[in-house]
């Protein structure tokens, strides 16, 4: 029996690639997520507030998703098997989601005051009218640093707080984002760029980790040919990676140098429209989930929230893998969200 050129194993990869590049490019990618909702308001410029109605009548209290500036939010709702908003809904809770847009240029001057005090103020404010009930709090990295501004400035706005890969020491060992910025003058860079652009931004985030966001993904593709559900599902989640909005140049500045320069957050020095924000003054219950191999949100980064917050009723909540795993793997959705869920309805 002839043996197997030396370069079959390639020729059939490329073959298997090909395969899966040509069936990814007739399946639609929908980026506004699985699950219907219905358009409720608009805090601020071209965002809007959206709500998923609960699959049944509980009576639970109304959740607010407070995403990152940074990515768009329909990583919390990729597929129906991996969505962390139809796993509220399910509970019974009436879900609302803050969908900051993608900024123009005249949104330059937005600033954290803004997006804070204004925009996710407006948001609980209407949630709260809305549902007859001050909703429950789910801030999601970035999204989760806003949510604890608005529950230490505005308590009376706020129920409950759950955090999602928080950071709130800048300054912990192993922090690669935090290193980096160091080296940035963030003032100087948006005044001379304006707005952030999306492409700079991923750049610097896959810079974080090039072979597992580049090399490796691309390495195992073929072996999604003639799986079509597995192949949507890479797909959905590239077209999340790369459909990323440009920064509001004011906000972002602030943020860079504020949180990761000055450790702003821990040491109580971050302000809003001349008032600090003291994590010793929240005093809602709180979860805190975080995510063990997290190469955005060291586990320590996260984990200060402990020693600095005032509530008394404060939990952790550890998950053994990375930072996007706490939303889409199949792990978390087994076992980290049904703990979300039932802490929640307690």
């Amino acid at each position: 029996m002839a043996e197997n050129p030396p370069d079959s194993g390639l020729t059939d990869w490329q073959r298997r690639l090909i395969e899966t590049l040509e069936q990814g490019a007739e399946l639609p990618v929908d980026t506004r997520g699985a699950t219907p909702f219905t358009l409720h308001a608009e805090p601020g410029p071209g965002m809007h507030l959206r709500r998923y109605a609960p699959a049944r009548s509980t009576g639970q209290r109304p959740v607010l998703i407070v995403y990152s500036l940074v990515n768009r939010p329909f990583i919390l709702d990729l597929t129906e098997r991996r969505s962390l908003i139809a796993a509220l809904t399910r509970a019974g809770h009436p879900v609302y989601l803050l969908d900051w847009g993608y900024p123009k240029g005249a949104d330059r001057f937005l600033g954290l005051a803004d997006y804070i005090d204004e925009f996710l103020t407006a948001a609980a404010a209407e949630v709260a009218t809305s549902e007859g009930a001050s909703p429950d709090l789910l801030g999601v990295c970035q999204g989760g640093v806003f949510a604890l501004c608005l529950a230490a400035l505005q308590p009376h706005r706020v129920h409950r707080l759950v955090n999602l890969v928080t950071p709130v020491d800048f300054h912990t060992p192993g922090d690669n984002l935090s290193r980096m910025a160091q080296e940035v003058d963030f003032d100087q860079a948006t005044q001379t760029l304006g707005n952030i652009s999306a492409e700079w931004l991923n750049g610097v985030f896959v810079a974080l980790k090039p072979y597992r966001l580049l090399a490796q993904r691309y390495m195992d593709l073929p072996e999604l040919a003639g799986h079509p559900e597995a192949l949507h599902d890479f797909l959905r989640l590239e077209r999340w990676m790369y459909d990323s909005p440009d920064q509001a140049a004011t906000a972002f500045a602030e943020f860079g140098r504020e949180c990761y320069q000055r450790n702003g957050l821990l040491r109580g020095t971050l302000t809003l429209n001349g008032r600090p924000v003291h994590l010793g003054n929240i005093e809602h219950p709180t979860l805190n989930v975080y995510a063990e191999q997290d190469h955005l949100v060291p586990a320590d980064a996260a984990r200060a929230l402990r020693d600095h917050i005032g509530s008394t009723d404060y939990g952790e909540l550890a998950f053994p893998g990375g930072h996007l795993g706490v939303f889409i793997s199949r792990r978390a959705h087994a076992e980290l969200l049904p703990r979300i869920v039932a802490w929640l309805a307690e």
